[in-house]
């Protein structure tokens, strides 16, 4: 074992202690619930995503911390009820990775990732999973959401077999979307529109880019472009009601310019 796992170990086992005193002895920790966290763990979740696509590894070590609390939290909330604890926690986590890398710790043959996918749903389906696509959160954001189900059922071959055929059902959908908005059918409209989203999101896929994270970023450099153009205007002496369409145009090229 090295130094820093022993450090590990001990820095967890403090985390643990802390957990106790807190609950044992702040009002605000002794009040929480399953459910009183559950948003707050939501929150924290998406200031680590911030964190990771920002590239901050420092913010990262911090939102890592966070949640690394609320899972003790959770896991103390566990053993107060005699549901689980944590060490029942860990150890199942362990049990279930062991179980479902029979290519590490059996003598099951994966040489690609895409064969330890597929070796992963496989062994899923025999422990009482009836579907691939069991276990994808209802609540996750849409986007996230027809990636993984995308990936999920990649990994039991239903797939297209390259780009150009996924782009071709890209084209396809925006001709039945601009169908449905030629023939003024909103319930059509929106069903297709969808169709185009989730067929992007699988070129994306297939293009190894992150839609979420493109989405993101794009939402990123649209607002501080925009805020740029608010604080050039207010140089200028003018607010943003006063702009016109060319206005702001003139605005944005002048932001463009600065980024090269």
């Amino acid at each position: 074992m090295s130094v820093r796992r022993e450090e590990a170990m001990a820095a967890f086992g403090r985390l643990l202690d802390i957990m106790d005193d807190l609950r044992a002895k702040c009002p605000w920790d002794r009040e929480q619930t399953f459910e009183s966290l559950r948003h707050l763990t939501v929150e924290e979740t998406y200031e680590l995503a911030d964190a990771l696509a920002a590239g901050d590894l420092k913010e990262t070590q911090k939102e890592l911390g966070d949640l690394f609390l609320h899972l003790v939290f959770y896991a103390k909330l566990g053993s107060e009820v005699g549901a689980f604890d944590v060490v029942d926690v860990l150890e199942g986590i362990s049990a279930k990775l062991i179980h479902r890398h029979p290519h590490i710790y059996g003598d099951v043959r994966a040489d690609d990732a895409d064969a330890v996918k597929a070796n992963w749903e496989a062994i899923k389906l025999k422990e009482g999973k009836k579907s691939v696509l069991e276990g994808v959160p209802k609540s996750l954001p849409a986007l996230i959401k027809a990636n993984r189900l995308q990936d999920k059922v990649k990994g039991v071959g239903f797939d297209w077999p390259n780009k150009a055929e996924v782009w071709a059902k890209v084209e396809e959908e925006l001709g039945e979307f601009r169908a449905a908005e030629e023939q003024g059918d909103s319930a059509a409209m929106e069903s297709e529109l969808g169709d185009v989203f989730f067929s992007l999101v699988n070129y994306a896929r297939h293009a190894g880019v992150d839609p979420d994270l493109a989405l993101s970023r794009a939402n990123t450099k649209f607002q501080t472009r925009f805020e740029a153009m608010e604080r050039l205007a207010a140089a200028d002496g003018k607010a943003p009601s006063d702009l016109d369409l060319a206005a702001w145009e003139t605005y944005w090229n002048r932001v463009k310019l600065t980024e090269r």
